[in-house]
C-alpha cells in the first residue's frame, strides 16, 4: 500500500527491544520504515516512565504532532509502552488526537491496532498482565527490525518481582515471568546462523531468571501444577542443571555458559542484575565463559543502609561492596558501571556523603545518576514530608558526577598504550570521518580509517588507545578483521587485515 511507519523510543534496553518488534510487526504488515517522524503515515511513541521528565517528553512531543496530524488526517499517532501502561485512559484526555494506545503486555497487537484505529477510529487496549501460556506476548514471537545486524536484544524474562519503593516497574511490567531454557538457546542459535555475533540478555533482573520455570516444572512434576512434565523436557525448559538443587535457585549462571557456547557468538552482555541475587555461580560462569564481556552493570542507589533500607534494596553497602570485589577477584579486567539516585526522601547529609564513599571505593568506570523523582504509584512518591529540596539534591547531584567522572577519567587514561578490540557502531554523531567502535568492557572509542578503509558497522578491529577522556577513548587502528564470508563459515578462523599508519 506504500505506506510507511516510524518510531520514536524513550527509555531503557527493554523499550528500545519493544520497538524492534512494533517496528517487525509493522513491516510484516507491509509498511515501510520512514527516516524522518513526522513524515510517517504511523508515527509511534513507545514510552518510559521512569522519571517524571518522561511524562513531559511525550506530552511535548505529541504537542509537536498535533499540527502534523492537524494537516494529514489520515496519518496515525500511536503511544505505547510504559506510560501508556500506566496512565492508561489518561494520554487520549491529554492528547486526543492520538490514535492508538496500548501497553507492554500487548505489544503483539500493534498491527491489529494500528489496522482497526485506520478502519474504525481510535482504540485503547491496556492489558493488566502477560498470561505465561500467551507465547506471542513474549518478544521472541514477533517479528523484529532490528537496528545493527551484527547485534541483537534477547529478552530473557518479563517483569519484576521485586518491590523497590521509587520503581514503577512491577505496576507496568508485571510480576516476572521467564522464558524457557531451551527456547532462548534455540533464538541465540538462530540470530547466530544469521549472522548475529553479539547478543544481550535483557530483563529487569537478570540474575534471577528462571527462578519461577524451576518452581512451575517441580510443581508440575510433583503433581501440584496446572500441567505435567513431559518426560526428557526438563532441560529445554529449565536447562540440564535445575533438577540438581532441591531448591528453586536460579538459572542465569547456566544460560550465560549456554549462550556463550553457540558457535559464531563473540560477545554476551546482559542487563540488568539486582545486587541482592548477584550469586558465585554468575561470577564464575562470567570468569569461565570467553564470549561473556567484561562487563557488569551493577546498580547501587545508595551507599547509605538507612537509605537503602527505605528504598527495600535488600542488601547493605557493604554487603554490595563484597559481592563488588568477588566479582573483580574473578573476572581479570573487569569494568564496572552502576546507578545512583540522589535527593531520595530521607536522604541526609550523611547518608550522602557515605554514596559518596562507596562510589569512591567501587571505583566506577561510569554511571547513570539521577535526581529522585516521585512516580505516582510508588511507596517513595507518598513520603512527602520527607522530600529533600531540590537546590539540595542538585548540590549533592554535582558532587556525586565529580567522583564519578574522576573515577572514569582514571579508568579510561589506564587504558592508554593497550590494544582494545572493538566491534564497529559506525560514524561518529559529530565527526562522520571519525569511526566509533565499543570495546567488551563497553567503553565507546573513537577513531579513524585511511580514506577507502572505513570498516563496515559490525566489523571487529584492533585499536590502540592514543587518549582518553571521562566518557571515551580515542585511538589508532591497527588491523580490521576479514567478515566471515557467510553465515555457515562463522567457525572458520579469523583473519587480520593489517592497516598501515599514515
Amino acid at each position: 500500500m506504500g505506506r510507511t511507519y516510524a518510531i520514536r523510543t524513550f527509555g531503557c534496553q527493554m523499550n528500545e527491544h519493544d520497538s524492534e518488534r512494533i517496528a517487525g510487526l509493522l513491516e510484516d504488515d507491509g509498511y515501510e520504515r520512514a527516516s524522518v517522524l513526522e513524515e510517517a503515515d504511523v508515527m509511534v511513541l513507545n514510552t518510559c516512565c521512569i522519571r517524571e521528565n518522561a511524562d513531559n517528553k511525550l506530552y511535548g512531543a505529541l504537542g509537536r504532532l498535533k499540527a502534523v496530524k492537524a494537516e494529514r488526517p489520515d496519518a496515525l499517532i500511536a503511544v505505547a509502552g510504559c506510560l501508556a501502561q500506566k496512565d492508561r485512559e489518561l494520554v487520549r484526555e491529554r492528547a486526543g488526537h492520538v490514535d492508538v494506545v496500548f501497553g507492554t503486555h500487548n505489544v503483539h497487537r500493534a498491527a491489529e491496532l494500528v489496522d482497526h484505529a485506520r478502519r474504525h477510529g481510535p482504540v485503547v487496549e491496556i492489558l493488566a498482565e502477560t498470561v505465561r501460556e500467551d507465547t506471542e506476548a513474549f518478544p521472541s514471537a514477533l517479528p523484529v527490525r532490528r537496528e545493527a545486524d551484527h547485534s541483537a536484544w534477547v529478552t530473557i524474562q518479563i517483569g519484576c518481582d521485586n518491590s523497590c519503593t521509587f520503581c514503577i516497574v512491577p505496576a507496568v511490567r508485571g510480576p516476572e515471568i521467564s522464558r524457557p531454557f531451551g527456547e532462548l538457546v534455540d533464538e541465540v542459535r538462530d540470530l547466530a546462523a544469521g549472522g548475529v555475533s553479539e547478543v544481550t540478555l535483557l530483563g529487569q533482573n537478570v540474575n534471577s531468571y528462571g527462578r519461577d520455570l524451576a518452581l512451575s516444572r517441580r510443581g508440575s512434576a510433583n503433581g501440584n501444577g496446572n500441567g505435567q512434565a513431559r518426560a526428557g523436557d526438563d532441560a529445554w525448559w529449565c536447562g540440564s542443571q535445575w533438577t540438581s538443587d532441591r531448591r528453586a535457585r536460579p538459572l542465569f549462571a547456566d544460560l550465560l555458559r549456554a549462550v556463550g557456547e553457540i558457535d559464531g557468538i563473540r560477545r554476551v552482555r546482559f542487563t540488568s542484575p539486582h545486587p541482592k541475587d548477584l550469586r558465585p555461580e554468575t561470577i564464575a560462569a562470567m570468569a569461565a565463559v570467553p564470549a561473556v564481556c567484561e562487563h557488569l552493570h551493577l546498580p547501587l542507589q545508595s551507599g547509605s543502609d538507612a537509605v537503602l533500607k527505605a528504598m527495600r534494596r535488600g542488601y547493605t553497602a557493604e554487603r554490595y561492596l563484597e559481592r563488588l570485589r568477588a566479582a573483580r577477584a574473578a573476572v581479570t579486567d573487569l569494568a564496572v558501571s552502576t546507578d545512583i539516585i540522589v535527593g531520595f526522601p530521607g536522604e541526609t547529609e550523611a547518608d550522602f556523603v557515605q554514596t559518596l564513599e562507596v562510589a569512591a571505593e567501587a571505583r566506577y568506570d561510569s554511571a547513570f545518576t539521577f535526581i529522585f523523582s516521585p512516580r505516582p504509584g510508588t511507596a517513595a512518591a507518598e513520603m512527602i514530608d520527607r522530600f529533600v529540596p531540590h537546590d539540595v539534591s542538585v548540590d549533592r547531584y554535582e558532587r556525586l558526577r565529580r567522583v564519578i567522572e574522576r573515577s572514569s577519567r582514571l579508568a579510561n587514561e589506564a587504558r592508554i598504550g593497550r590494544v582494545e578490540e572493538v566491534v564497529v557502531e559506525g560514524p561518529s554523531k559529530k565527526d562522520p570521518a571519525v569511526t566509533t567502535g565499543r570495546t567488551r568492557r563497553n567503553t565507546l572509542v573513537h577513531f579513524g580509517s585511511p580514506p577507502g578503509e572505513v570498516p563496515p558497522t559490525g566489523t571487529y578491529a584492533h585499536v590502540e588507545v592514543t587518549a582518553a577522556a571521562a566518557n571515551f577513548l580515542q585511538g589508532a587502528l591497527v588491523d580490521i578483521e576479514a567478515p566471515r564470508a557467510a553465515p555457515a563459515q562463522a567457525t572458520s578462523g579469523r583473519r587480520l587485515i593489517p592497516v598501515a599508519a599514515s
